[in-house]
């Protein structure tokens, strides 16, 4: 698969393919630390990414979908509203990727649902075939502000053969379980440093974030490879 291990152990210190996909790294890598920044929190391929118009936004290009529907009606809606036409990442982690996620700016996590659902792969071949992929598979939804009060949305999609999405501050948060329902955490001060790992996949799989309007600046572009730290917004 091309799995690239300059900074990682070597290859025969896993001893499993799951220890592969979840290696972590050997050395903190460095950042942008200003708080007006926010990194990618993950080595992936931005499969799309810019404007929302008010909550339509793009699985692919040429296929659409509503942000509300993939937030679901246990994210209050007055909520949800902030993010109409604001901006919007799709981060689509390869199985050659570091599978690990980290918090891509200084923020709280005001509330975490987790939404039962299908797992299709998330690949390009899938992203161009199947409609609303991300609203018929599982996700855990994070709904986060920033030291501003700015508020955003980070969205981690289950895919076929990922065994399990872990989020280290919190253990309650089990996907794969075979459950029907959607479970919701509140939380009341939750917060987690730029840089801090979050968690990570048990295979590779897709992060979408969305923002509030008028919240930030994009620095990616669509069809970019990014590591974890690269800088790929700015606030306003």
């Amino acid at each position: 698969m091309g799995v690239d291990l300059k900074e990682f152990d070597t290859l025969k210190s896993y001893k499993s393919l799951n220890e592969l996909f979840t290696r972590k790294l050997k050395k903190d890598r460095k950042f942008d630390n200003s708080s007006n920044i926010i990194i990618s929190p993950c080595d992936s391929l931005i499969t799309e990414c810019g404007d929302m118009f008010i909550s339509r936004t793009m699985q692919i290009k040429g296929f659409y979908y509503k942000a509300d529907k993939l937030l679901t009606s246990h994210i209050e809606f007055a909520n949800i509203t902030k993010i109409y036409n604001g901006k919007f990442i799709n981060f689509y982690l390869s199985p050659k990727d570091y599978h690990r996620y980290h918090v891509p700016v200084d923020m709280q996590v005001l509330k975490v649902v987790h939404v039962p659902g299908l797992l299709y792969p998330v690949n390009l071949k899938y992203l161009n075939k199947v409609f609303d992929l991300f609203i018929k598979n599982e996700r855990v939804i994070l709904e986060c502000q920033t030291s501003d009060k700015k508020l955003f949305y980070m969205v981690f999609i289950g895919a076929l053969n990922v065994g399990k999405m872990k989020f280290n501050f919190d253990e309650r948060i089990q996907t794969n379980a075979k459950k029907d329902s959607v479970t919701t955490y509140q939380y009341a001060n939750m917060r987690l440093k730029k840089g801090e790992e979050l968690g990570r996949f048990e295979m590779g799989s897709t992060i979408v974030m969305f923002f509030e309007k008028n919240m930030v600046e994009l620095l990616c572009k669509r069809m970019q490879k990014v590591s974890f730290g690269d800088s790929i917004a700015k606030n306003r």
